[in-house]
């Protein structure tokens, strides 16, 4: 007991420091620009310390009870040599993570309020989940036969490029915010380990240049599924936006009745990675689990965590996105719209560990040096500037079309022209970097600013600004390669 609890203050210290930058951010725009003291403060503090304690169980439940079953069916699977069943497993695996994602549940949640209903949030997460588990299983017979990513990926953006111009505008941003935040706190660990577990297992492959791309094909599925789904099944004429009761969203998950359904339905969440993992242990592999006590502690800390993160959003993240939007709207200058967007996205990015983890991986498993610190930088200078274009793009009224299309064609161009080693490793960072910290609260920010300022729309506006985040990181990281090695000549091996 003395080591778990050794765990979880440790888990709990660092889902602190991530919270911190929000902290600072918004503290520094209420002390110096709005001069005042946040509404609802005490029910707001409450809120972060539910996401604190839930993300905490969240992730020590997934790395006592799920990571390490996952790691060793991947194993399993690789020495018998069963790559087909691997795939079958590699689908339910991350249908599974997936569907239990928080930051998809969240978004899910937001394009039902802000479509009326019209956008089921369960169907949402539904498709996004069988997208993510589709791209898996493609991934592992990609990497077995030895395809090229880079080659995949710029064709599927392409295929992305075509596509944007047949759906209605409307579904284009939720589409691309959905693609990005598929893969974050719940999938990320797992199809990344998948991927560099078989590249390095596999003569005659790379870890950086077929390892990696797991992640950006997880990104690109999503969002094709999401514009195909709104363009058979959304009116873009019955759209409105229900902003965030603290007191409702107190009532409906800490009343006893509303804490067994909340329970009741985060199990229901959970239930497709824990049957995955059981009927692949037990029926394909044929072992029993070597750690049962472990893993039942980890799905009980799984549901405290997920139920009560899902719940801490609601009353932390959610109410200061609107708020800070708010008061920039009431204050009247766009500059520090601008500058929030900016600040929040680079001061997020810097403390998000699993980019840190990520990167590092890179560097100590692949044939090529990853300066760790510079990478670091670049990713939250591109959140940045991303979350900083899409605020811009919203407050001018810019059609999404446009600067959607001209991102996609310049990633298409760094792809072709980049070094092959570096275009999977640079697309996956551009997934891992899209924290579940910064998503909730960017996406009331955004949605709030499309609500009330005229001439806009909750669900055509509000959307998207994620999106570009998650592609600015990718140009920034293959413009970074491009110039070194186009240039300079740089390209470090070990």
């Amino acid at each position: 007991m003395g080591a778990l609890a050794d765990r979880f203050r440790t888990t709990f210290l660092d889902t602190t420091l991530n919270l911190m930058p929000i902290f600072a951010v918004v503290g520094l725009f209420y002390l110096f620009v709005f001069k005042s003291v946040p509404e609802d403060l005490l029910s707001l503090l409450f809120g972060f310390l539910i996401l604190n304690i839930g993300a905490t169980f969240f992730l020590l439940g997934l790395e006592i009870g799920i990571f390490p079953l996952g790691n060793n069916l991947s194993n399993e699977f690789l020495q018998k040599g069963s790559i087909w069943w691997f795939a079958v497993f590699g689908f339910f695996l991350g249908f599974g993570a997936s569907i239990a994602e928080p930051a998809i549940i969240s978004i899910a949640q937001q394009a039902s309020d802000a479509t009326a209903g019209k956008l089921n949030a369960f169907v949402l997460r539904l498709l996004i989940a069988i997208s993510v588990g589709s791209v898996v299983s493609f991934s592992i017979l990609r990497l077995a036969l030895g395809w090229s990513i880079s080659t995949i990926v710029a064709l599927s953006y392409f295929a992305l490029l075509i596509l944007l111009y047949v759906v209605p505008i409307e579904i284009v941003g939720l589409a691309f915010d959905s693609g990005s935040i598929a893969t974050n706190v719940a999938t990320v660990p797992l199809i990344v380990a998948i991927g560099l577990g078989m590249a390095a297992a596999i003569k005659e492959r790379q870890v950086l240049r077929d390892g990696f791309g797991f992640v950006s094909l997880a990104v690109v599925a999503p969002i094709a599924t999401i514009l195909l789904y709104g363009f058979f099944s959304l009116d873009p004429s019955e759209v409105l936006q229900s902003a965030t009761n603290v007191s409702e969203v107190v009532e409906e998950n800490f009343s006893f009745l509303g804490l067994l359904k909340g329970i009741s339905l985060t199990v229901f969440n959970l239930l497709p990675i824990i049957a995955t993992i059981l009927f692949f242990q037990y029926f394909i592999i044929k072992k029993p689990l070597s750690n049962l006590k472990g893993v039942m502690l980890g799905l009980i800390f799984l549901i405290i965590g997920l139920y009560s993160f899902v719940a801490g959003i609601r009353l932390g993240l959610f109410p200061v996105g609107e708020m800070v939007a708010k008061m920039l709207l009431e204050h009247g200058n766009t500059s520090y719209i601008y500058l929030f967007a900016f600040s929040i996205g680079f001061a997020t990015t810097m403390a998000e560990p699993a980019l840190l983890a990520t990167i590092r991986q890179a560097d100590s498993m692949s044939e090529r040096r990853i300066n760790v610190g510079v990478f670091r930088i670049l990713v939250a200078i591109g959140i940045g500037f991303g979350i900083l274009l899409g605020s811009f793009r919203l407050v001018n009224g810019y059609e999404i079309y446009a600067i959607i299309t001209v991102l996609l064609l310049v990633l298409i161009f760094l792809a072709l022209f980049a070094s092959k080693d570096m275009v999977a490793f640079a697309f996956d960072l551009g997934g891992v970097s899209i924290t579940v910290i910064t998503l909730p609260l960017i996406t009331a920010f955004g949605i709030f600013l499309a609500t009330n300022i005229d001439g806009r729309d909750a669900l055509k506006d509000g959307f998207g600004i994620i999106a570009f985040a998650n592609m600015f990181v990718m140009i920034v990281i293959l413009g970074y390669s491009v110039i070194l090695e186009r240039f300079f000549g740089a390209k470090k091996s070990r």
